[in-house]
């Protein structure tokens, strides 16, 4: 069975967890490695300038963060060099167990990531009709993009280290949230201007409903993912899906 989407369609940009990737794989795999390995890729890096600016970005976004939570934060130490980094991967542990979405947080993530699928210690997660379906899409001329709150590093890592094998070459581009928000509709509106093609010539397929509210708001077509792990809502405003088999076969 195949849902009706416009057949003209020109691109297909996808979310990540919870439609081309398990849930479980992020929050159960991904999370707990950059977790257990911040503080010895913090301290290994010590040197590296991006990773300085990093901190620093943590160490701004500490300070509002404590106005606001007082207490209910790890302790930021300036002491010593290794005390300040230690005092991030304190903060980025609390802050990958909160799933927050801050943009210095998801850059080292990825950058830890990076270090674990090139040592072989990570392997990224697809459903197995994900492969299938980039090979059926592109064969057909449209260009398949992503957006997630991730990094752009680590969407690529995820897929070109997927367990079917490097799927980069299917996938025409990477957005995350330096192009905006995912539940704002301007930032639908500005991928679509970087994918050069109308909104209304774009499907977008994601497992939550207020991402494919705004991406329907910036006139893109779009449609609920429904993999296992993603709870039916009682109200159902895009068309649904199970698999990918279902688009475009």
């Amino acid at each position: 069975m195949s849902l009706p989407f416009e057949l003209r369609t020109q691109a297909i940009l996808l979310d990540i967890e919870g439609t081309t990737t398990p849930v479980s794989f992020v929050s159960g795999t991904l999370f707990p490695f950059a977790a257990t390995h911040v503080e010895e890729f913090l301290l290994l890096h010590s040197a590296d300038h991006e990773i300085a600016q990093l901190v620093e970005q943590l160490r701004v976004h500490w300070e509002a963060d404590a106005r606001e939570r007082g207490t209910d934060l790890p302790a930021w130490t300036e002491a010593s060099s290794s005390e300040r980094l230690r005092s991030a991967a304190a903060y980025v542990r609390s802050l990958i167990k909160r799933d927050s979405k801050i943009t210095p947080l998801k850059f080292l993530q990825g950058r830890i990531w990076e270090a674990g699928y090139g040592s072989g210690k990570l392997q990224g997660e697809v459903y197995p009709d994900v492969p299938l379906a980039f090979s059926r899409w592109s064969a057909q001329d449209r260009r398949i993009a992503t957006f997630s709150s991730g990094s752009i590093l680590a969407q690529q890592l995820l897929f070109a280290h997927s367990t079917a094998g490097d799927l980069t070459p299917f996938l025409y581009a990477f957005f995350d949230t330096t192009t905006g928000v995912k539940y704002e509709a301007q930032s639908y509106s500005r991928i679509a201007a970087a994918l050069s093609f109308a909104p209304g010539m774009i499907l977008f397929l994601s497992d939550a409903a207020a991402e494919l509210d705004a991406a329907r708001a910036a006139g893109m077509q779009t449609a609920l993912s429904l993999r296992p792990e993603v709870k039916r809502p009682v109200v159902l405003a895009h068309p649904c899906l199970t698999t990918f088999d279902e688009v475009f076969p």
